[in-house]
């Protein structure tokens, strides 16, 4: 019989789970930092619509980041907690002041896409474990983040 964590799914396959959301959970911490950043650093003609979007952004990235590490607790394991972890683990680059808010909409449109690329391989791995915890939780994220890309791509073409 296989050996089971404490909510009844396989130890060794909510392993490979639990390395995958703390590679998710090194991706949000970096994007809501990045976020931040274009929050406080904004500057233009869109900076009041901009300076509210990002902070309504980095206010659910920190959200989000508290329920994978919760959920990476609940799987049997530790969340990473520190920031040159975060750096070597995600795929999203600190980045750089920026005032433009055409170039801050640009890079949150591609860490939405690296997010979500990754979530897609998480939900895979969650299914194969027969976790509909954290196969619900990856679910709800895309379907939100996916309407959220298609209203700051619609925002660009604006631009």
């Amino acid at each position: 019989m296989n050996k089971l964590n404490a909510i009844g799914l396989d130890a060794a396959q909510t392993a490979e789970l639990a390395g995958k959301l703390n590679i998710l959970l090194a991706n949000y911490s970096i994007f809501y930092q990045n976020t931040r950043g274009f929050h406080w650093n904004i500057k233009g003609e869109k900076f009041f619509e901009l300076h509210l979007k990002f902070e309504e952004l980095y206010n659910d990235l920190l959200l989000k980041i508290d329920e994978v590490a919760e959920r990476i607790l609940t799987l049997g394991f530790a969340p990473e907690h520190n920031y040159s972890k975060y750096a070597q683990n995600s795929a999203i680059k600190e980045s750089k002041k920026i005032s433009d808010g055409i170039e801050a909409v640009r890079q949150i449109l591609e860490s939405f896409k690296t997010v979500m690329i990754l979530q897609r391989e998480i939900l895979k791995i969650s299914a194969d474990t027969n976790d509909e915890g954290t196969n619900a939780l990856m679910s709800d994220y895309i379907r939100f983040q996916e309407k959220q890309v298609w209203m700051y791509s619609a925002f660009l073409k604006n631009q």
